[in-house]
C-alpha cells in the first residue's frame, strides 16, 4: 500500500537524521464557509499550519474577523481577482502577458496592501498565481512590490523572489474534479519526501477547501495522523519556510 511507502520515506529520513518538512496551501479563500471551518478544525486538531491563498478583490473583513479566533492559518496573496485573461485556446491565466505589465503589477501591489490591512501579522508576503501560472516578466517585478516568495505547483525554479511550491494536488481537475485516489496521493507525497532528502526543501500539499469531497477529507486526516505520529515529520508554517529561503 502507498501509505506504507509514506512511512518508509519518513523512516528513511529518520535514518539519515533528517526531519521531513511539510506545508499546506489551500487556494481560493474569500469568506467564512462551513468547508473552511472543516479545514481549520482539522488542521487545528493536528497543529498543522495552513496557508490560505486569498483572492484580494473578493474578500472582506468578514474572513479576517473569522480567522481571529484561530492561530492555525496564515494568508498569501492569490492574484487580484482570479480573472482569466487568456484566449479560448490557451490555458487559464490571470498573471500572463495579456495585459499591460504596469496594470498587473499595480493590482498585485493593491492585493498585498489590502490583505496586509485586513490580516496584519497573518499575512505572508507570498504570491500564489491563480491556476499556478505567471509570466516571467511579472515575476521580475514582484520583489519591488514587497513580495518575498512565489508559490506555484511543481519543482522549484531558481527565481527572485524565491519559490516555495506545492507538489501534491489532492484534486483530480482533469477527471472527476473530486479527490484523487489515496494510494496515488500517498505515493506522490512519499516520492517528494525522498527527493527532499537529496535536494532539501519541503513537501507542499495543495488543497481547495471549497471543492473537497469525502475522499479529500479522509486523505488529509490520514496524512495528518501518520505524520503526527512519526518523529521524522514536521508540519511547517509558510512564514518560517519563506524566512529560510529568503536571500
Amino acid at each position: 500500500m502507498s501509505l506504507e511507502k509514506l512511512v518508509a520515506a519518513l523512516d528513511e529520513c529518520g535514518r539519515r537524521g533528517i526531519t521531513a518538512g511539510l506545508w499546506l496551501r489551500d487556494d481560493d479563500a474569500v469568506e467564512p464557509t462551513p468547508a473552511l471551518d472543516t479545514l481549520l478544525d482539522l488542521c487545528g486538531s493536528f497543529s498543522a499550519p495552513v496557508t490560505l491563498a486569498v483572492i484580494p478583490e473578493m474578500t472582506t473583513d468578514r474572513l479576517a474577523r473569522h480567522l481571529d479566533a484561530s492561530n492555525i492559518a496564515q494568508i498569501a496573496v492569490h492574484g487580484w481577482s482570479h480573472t482569466n485573461y487568456a484566449g479560448e485556446k490557451e490555458k487559464k491565466q490571470e498573471l500572463g502577458a495579456h495585459r499591460d505589465l504596469s496594470i498587473v503589477l499595480d493590482e498585485l501591489q493593491s492585493g498585498l496592501e489590502k490583505l496586509h490591512d485586513l490580516h496584519g501579522a497573518r499575512l505572508v508576503p507570498m504570491l500564489v498565481p491563480p491556476w499556478n501560472r505567471i509570466d516571467a516578466s511579472i515575476v521580475e517585478g514582484l520583489t519591488g512590490l514587497g513580495y518575498g516568495a512565489l508559490s506555484v505547483f511543481g519543482p522549484e525554479k531558481n527565481t527572485l523572489p524565491p519559490c516555495l511550491n506545492t507538489h501534491v494536488d489532492v484534486i483530480d481537475w482533469h477527471g472527476s474534479r473530486g479527490g484523487r485516489d489515496d494510494d496515488i496521493l500517498f505515493a506522490e507525497t512519499a516520492a517528494r519526501i525522498l527527493k527532499t532528502t537529496e535536494n532539501g526543501g519541503a513537501t507542499g500539499i495543495l488543497t481547495h477547501h471549497l471543492v473537497h469531497d469525502d475522499n479529500v477529507w479522509c486523505f488529509l486526516r490520514r496524512l495528518f495522523e501518520v505524520t503526527a505520529e512519526h518523529p521524522a515529520a514536521r508540519w511547517r508554517s509558510s512564514a518560517d519556510l519563506v524566512n529560510e529561503i529568503s536571500p
